[in-house]
């Protein structure tokens, strides 16, 4: 496997995993109450989304924002919750996060100027 497939593959991953976080928190619209908080969920939900298409294609910007976004996201979350005290969706949340940061990171250092 040459190092531009496993890049292409690293980077379908993490375009998989922020989309299906994205889908999942639009997703919750549906599950519970309407309020100020499920609202900011779905916003990042789209966002989420937005940022799993643009990884389908070539731009570094892209995995910059791939890691910014969900980097400021878990910091903020982690900030108004201990981890311990989390639900079991939320830690699923914060580890796709973290994947998403993973993946994307080692794509944007293996990626050539």
């Amino acid at each position: 496997m040459t190092r531009n497939t496993s890049l292409f593959r690293l980077r379908n991953l993490a375009a998989l995993l922020v989309t299906l976080s994205g889908i999942g928190q639009v997703g919750m619209l549906w599950f519970r109450p309407l309020t100020g908080a499920v609202i900011t969920d779905a916003v990042i939900g789209f966002t989420y989304i937005i940022i799993g298409i643009g990884l389908q294609g070539q731009s570094r910007f892209t995995l910059f924002v791939a890691i910014a976004v969900p980097a400021t996201v878990a910091a903020l979350i982690l900030n108004g919750q201990p981890l311990e005290t989390m639900a079991s969706l939320q830690r699923t949340r914060l580890a796709l996060d973290l994947a998403v940061i993973l993946c994307a990171g080692i794509v944007l250092a293996k990626t050539e100027l």
